[in-house]
Formats: C-alpha cells, structure tokens, sequence
C-alpha cells in the first residue's frame, strides 16, 4: 500500500523482466542481442532443412 501512495500505479509492477528500449542499450548489449536473433534464426533454418530432407527421403521411398 506504502509503495501505491508513493509513487502511484507504476511502483507496483513487476519490473524484473522488463526489456531495455533501444536507446538504453550499449553496443555490446545491441551486437548480444543481434547475435541471439541471428543464432535462432539459424537453428531454425537447420531444423527446416532436416525437415525437408526428411520428407524428400520419405517420398522417395514411396515411390
């Protein structure tokens, strides 16, 4: 209650996951960042892949 009479609404949210805005970030934080979406987006590409190859060997065997 202290905390809401103190300093309104805003006090009370959980801010323990909260994302920096890009202006807040540093170089390294922007190049980690850019790095993590890079490393995902190959993960996905290698799983799309293996997929494919998959399904290619399964019809193949179909016919």
């Amino acid at each position: 209650m202290k905390k809401y009479q103190d300093s309104g609404q805003d006090a009370l949210q959980d801010g323990r996951e909260r994302k920096k805005a890009d202006e807040e970030l540093t170089d390294a934080d922007r190049q980690k960042l850019a790095m993590k979406k890079l490393e995902a987006e190959n993960e996905r590409l290698r799983t799309e892949i293996a997929f494919l190859k998959k399904l290619e060997e399964l019809e193949r065997r179909r016919r």
